[in-house]
């Protein structure tokens, strides 16, 4: 008789803080299986175990962490937590996640209340926050701070946007990058909005990236 892991099966039936970051995790660094025998999976495969481990407890799983052994220098080890549940399969489905969804992702109707912890879980996901010097060759150099989400699919991106704006994040410009991908940025004006976005109410939560939000707060001190 096989022995059934438990997991929130309801967990992305009902909006919370927590449902909304992995949802919009999942989104950055998610995928969808079903496997020769019609078993239905869910997948999330990060460099970073500590919050994966985050992950787990918010969704209430006992499902083993798998670890990927990096094969090469330049590569990270990664760390892969798989929910076999058709159930949660089909709630993700339901809000708008696909097997193939690299290019056809969509933002899901996240309620407003939510929104700054779905962006925050993409973020995490496929975001990157970077600071440093410009204008090092005059006499007065600038510290700058950029923010950037990426994305196969322009419509998410555009949505993100468009979302953001609403909550009084502004200045982001939408670029098609090299390769097949879009890039929507923000420089400090937009990037100092965005900090205080995703990172309000947190409360007692642990679902966020440190080393990115550190890299805000550093761009703060300095600038004092």
């Amino acid at each position: 008789m096989p022995i059934y892991k438990k997991v929130n099966k309801d967990f992305f039936k009902k909006w919370t803080r927590e449902m909304a970051y992995v949802l919009g995790f999942f989104a950055a660094d998610g995928y969808m299986t079903i496997n020769k025998r019609g078993a239905h999976f869910w997948n999330i495969q990060i460099n970073d175990k500590d919050l994966l481990e985050e992950i787990k407890k918010s969704i209430k799983s006992e499902h083993k962490i798998s670890v990927r052994i990096k094969k090469r220098k330049e590569e990270k080890t990664s760390y892969r937590l798989q929910i076999g549940s058709k159930e949660m399969y089909e709630d993700l489905y339901n809000l708008g996640m696909r097997q193939n969804k690299t290019k056809s992702l969509t933002v899901p109707k996240v309620p407003d209340k939510y929104f700054r912890h779905f962006v925050r879980g993409y973020f995490d996901g496929d975001g990157h926050v970077w600071m440093g010097v410009i204008n090092k060759e005059r006499k007065t150099a600038h510290i700058v701070i950029q923010t950037v989400f990426t994305s196969c699919s322009e419509k998410f991106l555009k949505s993100i946007k468009m979302r953001l704006e609403k909550n009084d994040v502004f200045k982001g410009v939408l670029r098609k990058w090299k390769g097949n991908y879009f890039r929507l940025v923000y420089s400090i004006y937009g990037s100092l909005n965005l900090y205080n976005f995703m990172y309000n109410d947190l409360s007692l939560s642990k679902l966020f990236l440190n080393r990115k939000k550190t890299v805000f707060e550093r761009y703060m001190k300095m600038r004092l």
